[in-house]
């Protein structure tokens, strides 16, 4: 009878029949071993700002102005230069432009197409002929692989170079193929993408950042407390739907992902517009997209945004009240109200009420109304059935978990929360204590979970609940949510929301040793990357943590922080080299950057020096390919003593 081994072998010989064909395949892993390590890119909290996370791809993070910089040097001036980077970044936005490259003819198409093809050759240098043309264009490929590689030194091989360019140019294929080219650029440029979280929420687009992580050929995803909300609603969560479309609505983007998801939202417009009166509390937070609306829309926003809120609110209280083992019973605020007096009571001081809208309260006020319930089943529904949200939570399920390894380097969005005296917390329930690595693995199994069964309200969508706003939560790390406190009392003090000890202790280079140790991280090299928490630049803080072993690389990419932290977020590069960390500001619109000719949107900052260079063979993909040398080389010696065998009989 066959080893699972031996039937393994079988199976690998269908594809690698022969012992020549084995021998190609082990040469070639193990060139493509000794090859410098490619670059990757980081990017936390895009909070569904679209534009300004897909400029960060197309420029690699400043990443191809560097390169420009680096093959021509002083073959082009700097403002040569700029505009180059500015079309590899938006070839059709710059082609279509008249006054961006004001003259065009076979001479300007010629030397740019030359000054292209330079630089998509110099940026393909650390791959395999096979990866380069994989990223090639299917329409192109042929004509772009044959330009690269032809060495015009010789005069022959320089006549077949220009007899390509004449046909190309005669077809009016100049603008289509130099598109081609800078969006094979764009993509060798950053050879691997990492989101360490927060892709939803806050901004109006995250619907089109998933469209673009979907097409992406290399990407992983480390969920932030963001998705998470969404994927608890998508797994049955009541409250984290209701949590979604309030923030929705009060960072006025409802209307987008009504659309987007192609989400029923009528019951819940009607119900808001029977129960509800305007009230300048619930006015969105946010009024960018305010001129697309009429009166009447943001006056049903108002209303809505009521309706969402005290429903979650009631959602939230039925939730506590089934997990004691929560130990969120202070958060049962609805029971603390005098409506009489219309104040609230709070570890032992009343405080007036502002804007309350509590109408639709009864006897027991985490009740939901016969038309609070019917309105939720419709909504919960709507979510879970929309098709384009099935491909999305397939995605953030296929390409992400809690956190990830690679590289020798642990990325988490959160933190892992922490006692006073800086051991880890652990989180108890049904005997069991997690903390640590533990509690990661704990609740992306309740995700998972949740996830695959979509069961209104089950145990592990409110797990999911808990992991948004729960108090030893790795994603919100903080004593309390304090969402009411900020409707409904003016006393800033009750805003206050303590952070975990974790936020202190990251400063220390022990504790970053130390989390890297309960990964089994022992490399000297080995570094966290963090999101979660904007970095609050003008205050003079900084984003390198524990001695440098820790990043944190939200900076404020979203516009509602911008003005908190004065930058439009942090992202971090990683090639063979070592890091750079990479400040970004504001991005305004393509129209602005082509009319500066010039993208002075980051700043890198290197962090390691003088180290020795990262090849393939040390990093994650090399312990993949590591693998398969492993298994052909045992298949060759499969093959081997099959031959003697049969050489003997």
């Amino acid at each position: 009878m066959l080893s699972t081994r031996d039937k393994y072998y079988q199976m690998l010989e269908k594809e690698f029949s022969t012992k020549e064909a084995i021998m190609t395949e082990l040469i070639n892993l193990e060139a493509i071993m000794h090859l410098p390590k490619g670059t990757e890119l980081y990017i936390s909290d895009i909070h569904g700002e679209f534009t300004a996370f897909d400029h960060i791809l197309r420029t690699g993070a400043g990443n191809i102005k560097e390169k420009i910089s680096l093959l021509f040097q002083d073959r082009l001036t700097e403002h040569e230069k700029d505009k180059l980077t500015i079309l590899v970044a938006y070839p059709r936005e710059a082609l279509s432009d008249d006054a961006f490259f004001a003259y065009r003819d076979c001479s300007w198409y010629r030397k740019k197409i030359r000054q292209l093809l330079e630089l998509l050759a110099f940026c393909s240098t650390k791959y395999t002929r096979s990866k380069v043309r994989k990223a090639l264009p299917k329409q192109y490929a042929y004509i772009i692989e044959e330009l690269m590689y032809t060495d015009t030194i010789y005069s022959d091989k320089a006549a077949y170079f220009d007899q390509i360019l004449t046909h190309l140019l005669d077809l009016e294929q100049g603008r289509p193929f130099i598109t081609a080219l800078c969006q094979s650029i764009q993509r060798l440029v950053v050879d691997h993408l990492h989101v360490v979280g927060d892709i939803y929420d806050r901004g109006p687009d995250a619907d089109k950042v998933m469209d673009k992580l979907n097409q992406h050929p290399s990407v992983d995803i480390q969920w932030g407390n963001h998705d998470i909300l969404w994927m608890g609603a998508y797994a049955g969560s009541r409250a984290c739907l209701l949590t979604l479309l309030r923030i929705a609505a009060r960072y006025n983007y409802l209307y987008e992902i009504e659309q987007a998801y192609a989400l029923n939202l009528r019951p819940l417009f009607m119900y808001a517009e029977e129960h509800y009166q305007k009230n300048p509390i619930f006015t969105p937070k946010e009024k960018n997209s305010s001129e697309n609306y009429s009166i009447e829309s943001l006056d049903s926003l108002e209303k809505v945004h009521q309706a969402l809120s005290i429903i979650q609110f009631k959602l939230e209280g039925q939730l506590i009240k089934r997990h004691p083992e929560f130990e969120m019973e202070d958060r049962l605020l609805l029971e603390k109200i005098d409506f009489e007096k219309d104040t609230i009571q709070l570890s032992g001081k009343e405080y007036p009420l502002q804007g309350s809208c509590f109408q639709t309260l009864q006897e027991d006020p985490h009740a939901l109304t016969e038309k609070e319930e019917y309105v939720v089943d419709m909504l919960l529904t709507s979510f879970q059935q929309s098709a384009k949200m099935q491909e999305h939570m397939q995605l953030l399920l296929e390409k992400g978990g809690m956190y990830r390894v690679y590289n020798q380097h642990l990325l988490f969005h959160g933190c892992l929360p922490l006692k006073a005296d800086g051991s880890f917390l652990p989180l108890k329930t049904e005997g069991n204590e997690y903390a640590g690595k533990e509690l990661l693995l704990f609740f992306d199994e309740q995700i998972r979970t949740g996830c695959q069964n979509q069961q209104s309200d089950s145990s592990e969508a409110d797990w999911i609940w808990y992991c948004w706003t729960g108090k030893i939560s790795p994603q919100f790390g903080k004593s309390a949510m304090t969402t009411f406190e900020r409707y409904f009392i003016a006393d800033k003090e009750t805003h206050k929301e303590i952070k975990n000890p974790y936020y202190k202790f990251r400063d220390t280079r022990e504790t970053c040793q130390m989390i890297l140790e309960e990964f089994a991280l022992y490399s000297q090299n080995s570094r966290i990357i963090n999101g979660h928490t904007p970095v609050k630049v003008k205050s003079g803080e900084s984003p390198i943590k524990g001695d440098g072993m820790l990043f944190v690389i939200d900076g404020g990419l979203s516009k509602a922080y911008q003005k908190t932290t004065g930058i439009a977020g942090y992202s971090l590069l990683n090639n063979s080299y070592g890091f750079q960390l990479v400040t970004h500001d504001p991005f305004e619109s393509i129209t602005n950057l082509l009319a500066k000719k010039a993208d002075e949107t980051s700043l890198k900052r290197v962090i390691d020096r003088e180290l020795t260079r990262v090849l393939i063979k040390d990093t994650t993909v090399g312990d993949s390919l590591e693998e398969q040398i492993e298994n052909l080389t045992g298949l060759l010696h499969y093959q081997e003593k099959n031959d003697k065998t049969s050489g003997t009989n």
